[in-house]
C-alpha cells in the first residue's frame, strides 16, 4: 500500500513540476519586454540599436514558441530566447552608461 501511494506522490510531483515549468514562458517573456523597454528609453546609439534589434527579434521567436508550444522542447526554446534576449537589452544598457 506504501509503495502505490509513494508512486501516485512522486507521478503528481512530476506532472505538477512539468506544468509549473510550461508556465514559466510568460514570466521570462515579460521580463524581456520589460528590460528591452529600459534599453530603448536610454541613449540609443547604432552599436545599441543592433543590440536591441536583435533583443527584439528574439523575443519575437519566444513568443511564437509559447504560443504554439506542443511539447516540452517548445516551452524549452521559448524560455532560452526570451532568457538570450534579456542578455541583448542588457547589454545595451549597460554600453549606455559610460
Amino acid at each position: 500500500m506504501r509503495l502505490v501511494v509513494a508512486a501516485i506522490l512522486s507521478a503528481a510531483i512530476v506532472l505538477v513540476g512539468s506544468a509549473s515549468s510550461a508556465y514559466n514562458c510568460p514570466v521570462v517573456i515579460k521580463q524581456a519586454e520589460e528590460t528591452i523597454k529600459k534599453a530603448e528609453a536610454g541613449k540609443v546609439s547604432p552599436e545599441t540599436r543592433q543590440l536591441i534589434d536583435e533583443a527584439k527579434k528574439l523575443l519575437a521567436e519566444a513568443k511564437g514558441h509559447h504560443e504554439t508550444a506542443k511539447t516540452k522542447r517548445d516551452h524549452g526554446d521559448a524560455v532560452r530566447k526570451a532568457k538570450t534576449a534579456i542578455a541583448y537589452a542588457e547589454e545595451a544598457i549597460i554600453l549606455q552608461n559610460p
